[in-house]
């Protein structure tokens, strides 16, 4: 076992330092396209949030939009502006991983509201999904921030 672990460890050691960034160009890339894939903002989406009871419909879908397209793009800078200047960089990813925390939240009650821990839509699993992926990735963003 310690043999394996010892081969294991040399092959991934000279590529820890790029562990984050994997997370960290998956969830930016991916929030990114969330948002731009809902830009222009299509009437069927605002009435499908005031179908849902959000109040103020076609504001919010604005800023579901635009706030994955901005998350997005700073968990990437933030990760790229840290690398010069630590404090700003910090304070991007952290604010954005927030900002994905609270998009991330609100789709879970609101769009997959129906959904339970162990069964749900189409027989689906919580657990399996790719919301609960971004959210506990931006939780990650938003409570580490740029420490390595």
């Amino acid at each position: 076992m310690n043999k394996l672990n010892n081969v294991l460890e040399q092959l991934a050691s000279p590529l820890k330092k790029y562990s984050t960034w994997l997370l960290r160009i998956g969830l930016g890339t991916s929030f990114f396209l969330h948002g731009y894939g809902k830009i222009p903002i299509q009437q069927s989406f605002i009435d499908w949030l005031a179908a849902k009871g959000v109040p103020f419909a076609d504001t919010t879908a604005h800023f579901i939009a635009w706030g994955e397209i901005l998350s997005g793009i700073g968990i990437l800078l933030g990760g790229v502006i840290g690398t010069k200047a630590h404090v700003i960089g910090n304070l991007i990813t952290r604010l954005s991983g927030g900002a994905v925390m609270v998009i991330m939240i609100g789709a879970l009650l609101i769009a997959h509201s129906n959904w339970s821990i162990f069964f749900g839509e189409r027989g689906s699993i919580l657990f399996a999904s790719e919301q609960l992926f971004l959210l506990l990735l931006g939780t990650y963003f938003a409570l580490k921030g740029n420490e390595k």
